[in-house]
């Protein structure tokens, strides 16, 4: 009876696994078989050799690029955790009927209504030379000249990052602090416990899985992540995503593929990292 049920488990998943070894694993197999492969100027020939690991671990280019991909996602990280979990944490202990949080929640995704591209490029504008800010900072007094670091810098890829990437946190957030329990807070209360403290070791601890869960989400699309950093640095800066897409547009495809298995290896050490903190499974 159990070999059975089993069995008609598996044939209910065999569609599944199907989708996700001719979309997910197979396409990632190919780009590790093409890592290995050579390439001439106009070329690519099928080989085993080492030859693009080798020049890629070879070059300071390339920790100096992965450097700055570790910087762009933790700097992001800790704008968007603090963001999120204060949005998150508003929308779940200071609305009080669920018609308001709706709304609320609804009016936070109203921006992704719209394209990434579009959403990034609105800020090109606003921080530019003339742009919004720098014209009424002068217009204040604050300055006297425009503010050259506003565009075209670190401060607006991150600025950028920030604002495509938050909801991301704030969505598991929210749906974590939304399944605690109350009585635990109230229990805390009754015990003497100030906000700070119910905050700190009450409400923190169980939000664990959604942190994680948004951590997950911003790290690994910050590190993979190309087309912000070209239009919001005016090409000035580089992450890992850049190092790619310039192999890809040189035709240069086993170099783009091992930096991509690179890539991969380093965000899934990160993501098992992360999952040592706290079991997600077992949590939710």
């Amino acid at each position: 009876m159990r070999a059975t049920s089993n069995i008609i488990a598996y044939l209910q998943a065999a569609p599944l696994m199907a989708v996700l070894a001719t979309f997910l694993i197979a396409p990632i197999f190919m780009i590790v078989i093409v890592s290995f492969w050579g390439a001439t100027e106009f070329s690519i020939y099928p080989a085993f050799q080492f030859d693009n690991y080798a020049f890629l671990f070879g070059s300071p280019v390339t920790y100096k690029v992965f450097f700055a991909t570790f910087k762009y996602a933790f700097i992001t990280w800790v704008f968007t955790l603090t963001i999120g979990f204060t949005v998150a944490y508003f929308l779940a202990f200071h609305v009080r009927t669920q018609t308001m949080q709706t709304a609320l929640f609804l009016l936070c995704t109203i921006p992704f209504l719209t394209s990434n591209i579009i959403r990034m490029i609105s800020w090109i504008p606003f921080l530019g030379r003339n742009g919004i800010a720098n014209q009424a900072l002068i217009s204040w007094g604050i300055i006297d000249e425009p503010l050259e670091w506003l565009l075209y810098s670190d401060f607006s890829v991150i600025l950028a990052f920030v604002h495509l990437y938050t909801l991301f946190m704030v969505v598991p957030i929210f749906n974590t602090m939304m399944r605690i329990d109350r009585s635990f807070i109230e229990a805390a209360y009754d015990n003497g416990a100030s906000g700070l403290q119910t905050l700190w070791h009450v409400i923190i601890p169980l939000t664990k899985p959604g942190i994680m869960i948004g951590t997950i989400f911003v790290v690994t699309l910050v590190m993979g992540d190309f087309i912000t950093v070209r239009f919001m640095s005016g090409s000035q800066k580089a992450n890992v995503g850049r190092l790619i897409s310039n192999d890809i547009s040189l035709l240069q495809y086993p170099s783009a593929a091992a930096t991509a298995v690179v890539l991969l290896v380093t965000v899934l050490l990160v993501i098992g990292i992360l999952l040592r903190f706290v079991n997600i499974r077992k949590e939710l």
